[in-house]
């Protein structure tokens, strides 16, 4: 049965100032909402510039009250553009304890579920764990109008094990939030090495789990602030996948995009026909898969 979303890519660059970028994300909104998208996707931390790239206390006055000026402003533009809205932010829970989350405004403006990111990296540019408490609310597809969301975040879209849990509790449609980039001073080889295993362990995900996958990026240099390392240079490369993998849609690697894409739910049901991966799954044998490494 056909069921078609048209689905808004927001791949942009960010400045230090929260206002503007709010500014800017709206204005991206309301521009992919009078061209008919149901679902628009923003990339991860879009209110600000990607400050894990160094270990600053004064960062986490970047953090949000979860609900809070952040809900309000996005809600209001989902409600306002009639839109299902995945967006992504520094959550301050408590004092001291914070979180890297996804928020779901569904088309009234209301918040129709988060995501807590789960998979926290502590790399050289990436120092997370710095910042975010690992997520605590599982790996629970969101449910709106349009459907049901499996939405993770960034480092999540690694783990085969996320992708396929999300799968198994009815995600219709796997979404990815991120932030990657290179490292200026690596050389084309490696930095084509990065992006394309970026892209292929995401296609894999959608072949696996009979699912699309939309992964939406931002792009362009910012700058390291320490001194430590030389930035970082963000690769954009969004795209959406079919639940066979196929390309569907591929933005530039250095530059702003904004897109529509359709999206057939419904095709997943003709894909799990052909190829019946959760039929065939052998979970008897699979309990090694909660330990740590098997000796």
């Amino acid at each position: 049965m056909e069921k078609v979303i048209k689905v808004g890519i927001v791949q942009h660059s960010f400045s230090e100032n929260m206002d503007v970028n709010r500014v800017r994300n709206l204005a991206a909104i309301e521009n992919l909402a009078s061209e008919g998208a149901d679902l628009i996707v923003l990339s991860e931390l879009h209110d600000s510039l990607y400050f894990c790239q160094t270990e600053d206390v004064n960062n986490f006055d970047l953090a949000r009250d979860i609900p809070g000026d952040y809900t309000e402003f996005y809600g209001e533009a989902a409600s306002a553009n009639n839109v299902v809205l995945v967006t992504s932010t520094f959550e301050r829970r408590a004092p001291g304890l914070y979180h890297n989350t996804a928020i779901v405004f569904e088309k009234d403006g209301s918040v129709a579920g988060k995501y807590r990111k789960m998979h926290i990296p502590d790399d050289p540019g990436f120092y997370e764990k710095f910042y975010f408490t690992p997520g605590d609310l599982g790996f629970e597809p969101i449910k709106t109008s349009v459907g049901k969301l499996g939405v993770l975040v960034c480092w999540d879209q690694w783990y085969p094990e996320a992708a396929r849990l999300m799968a198994m509790r009815g995600a219709e449609i796997l979404i990815y939030p991120t932030a990657i980039g290179w490292n200026p001073d690596d050389d084309e080889e490696e930095r084509a090495r990065q992006r394309e295993a970026w892209i292929t362990v995401q296609r894999g995900h959608a072949v696996a789990n009979g699912l699309p996958v939309v992964s939406v990026n931002r792009c362009g240099f910012e700058e390291d602030m320490s001194g430590a390392t030389s930035g970082i240079d963000f690769w954009g490369s969004s795209f959406v996948a079919g639940p066979q993998g196929e390309f569907l849609y591929l933005a530039p690697d250095n530059a702003p995009a904004e897109e529509i894409v359709g999206i057939d739910l419904g095709r997943s049901e003709n894909v799990r026909r052909w190829w019946p991966f959760f039929r065939d799954r052998r979970i008897e044998n699979y309990s090694g898969l909660t330990g740590r490494f098997l000796d």
